[in-house]
């Protein structure tokens, strides 16, 4: 399954959130050094209750704006 998501790091909070086809994703993570996206993942695993390895960024690395797989799904 692949889903779209808007990233928001230095977040007070963590949460995933669904806004039509997009998933709002807060992260108390820096988007420094990876920490953002390692706590994207992270987060998605435990939302979707699969393990953090069925969890890649497909795109947008660099970006708050990302495409994401989630195997499994």
């Amino acid at each position: 399954m692949k889903i779209q998501v808007k990233v928001t790091p230095n977040s007070k909070i963590e949460q995933v959130s669904r806004e039509n086809d997009k998933y709002l994703i807060r992260v108390k993570e820096p988007p420094k050094e990876g920490k953002a996206n390692r706590a994207v993942i992270k987060l998605l695993a435990e939302y979707f209750k699969v393990p953090q390895q069925s969890v890649r960024i497909i795109s947008g690395i660099a970006s708050k704006n990302k495409t994401i797989e989630i195997l499994g799904k």
